[in-house]
């Protein structure tokens, strides 16, 4: 039986490694990663190419008779693209249309949200939707819960600092907000299912693990890890003001990206923290299907074994060529990367704080 012809844009990438991984290691699927044409000698495409990965090179601003050429024998495309970059997948969905792709994934991965003002990241995503269902090509919409990796705090001991990105050392509201957890590492998992399931066709899909609060992951963290977690927790008031600061300030935006770094981070927290909406009972009311509905027989990662394993030091860290906040650089030490997208958006003269790094 012939294998499935997936490509990836984005494969280098957090999420978009655990797809490559995932698909890899299911064995129903070759996997085609398109690289732009500058990257082809980065260690990390070169990387792809060791585990086994086709490479395809193709810019995304290519003309489409180029993406037509690139989606060639493509069964499925998975789009992991950046923040600043959703809206460069309409000529690829385009393309893709007239390539005859059977399944087009766009960028989600992100958390649950309403669209339509609480989240800028989530409408631009909306717009790419939209652009896709006028195309009448056939999709699948993959959102998840807030990944493992991030949301467990700093211990005082700093024995977990190696497989962080920031102390993450804020407990939004009181701290009892519901919020769905995924590990990274099972998105890949989760994905390999969802494209080989025609009940996931033009369908709107949550791959999570668990539900949990803060306060809830926080005293899991104390009892493994044997140290009290000092509680910052952060009022809605708060949280409000630093998203109606950062919408005005990203006014400029798409000329001054750097200002639409905290906007989207801030509206993070007000969304999953402080409304509620990364929950699976109302992503359902939003017209999601859950994994854990699909796919009863998936055994995801444990949490509680994530955070035994972090504790031990045998975690891997995710984004950690990103210096993300001043404050947290002495417990953080890192060589900045020249490609990282933190170093490239905040200039060493204007790193401020950012409390939460985001997913994609």
């Amino acid at each position: 039986m012939s294998k499935t012809q997936v490509l990836l844009v984005g494969a280098a990438g957090e999420t978009g490694g655990s797809i490559a991984n995932g698909l890899l290691s299911d064995g129903r699927f070759d996997v085609i990663a398109l690289v732009r044409p500058a990257s082809i000698h980065k260690p990390a495409i070169q990387r792809l190419s060791d585990n086994g990965i086709q490479i395809r090179k193709c810019d995304l601003k290519a003309p489409e008779e180029h993406l037509i050429e690139a989606l060639s024998e493509i069964d499925v495309v998975i789009s992991c693209v950046g923040p600043a970059e959703q809206q460069d997948q309409i000529p690829l969905a385009k393309a893709a249309k007239k390539a005859g792709v059977k399944r087009f994934i766009p960028c989600g991965f992100i958390t649950v949200s309403p669209p339509g003002g609480v989240m800028w990241l989530r409408d631009e995503k909306e717009i790419v939707y939209n652009q896709i269902r006028q195309l009448w090509l056939p999709y699948t919409i993959v959102d998840v819960g807030w990944w493992y990796q991030l949301s467990y705090p700093r211990l005082p001991s700093g024995r977990v600092d190696y497989a962080m990105t920031s102390g993450n050392d804020e407990i939004i509201g009181d701290g009892n907000m519901p919020t769905a957890l995924t590990d990274l590492r099972d998105i890949g998992r989760y994905m390999a299912m969802i494209i080989s399931d025609p009940r996931t066709l033009n369908k709107k899909i949550l791959a999570y693990n668990l539900v949990s609060t803060q306060n809830q992951i926080y005293q899991l963290m104390e009892e493994l890890a044997e140290e009290k977690v000092d509680r910052n927790y952060v009022p809605e008031e708060t949280i409000c003001s630093r998203v109606v600061a950062a919408r005005q300030a990203s006014e400029t935006y798409p000329f001054d990206p750097i200002k639409f770094i905290p906007r989207y981070l801030a509206e993070y927290q007000y969304s999953w923290g402080i409304r509620g909406d990364n929950n699976p009972e109302y992503a359902k009311y939003l017209g999601y299907h859950l994994t854990t509905e699909l796919y009863p027989e998936f055994q995801p990662t444990d949490f509680r074994e994530y955070l035994e394993s972090v504790i031990r030091g045998t975690a891997k860290g995710v984004y950690t060529d990103r210096v993300i906040s001043r404050k947290h650089q002495r417990h953080f030490p890192r060589t900045e990367s020249s490609d990282s997208p933190i170093h490239s958006h905040f200039p060493a003269d204007r790193v401020q704080r950012i409390p939460h790094v985001a997913m994609i």
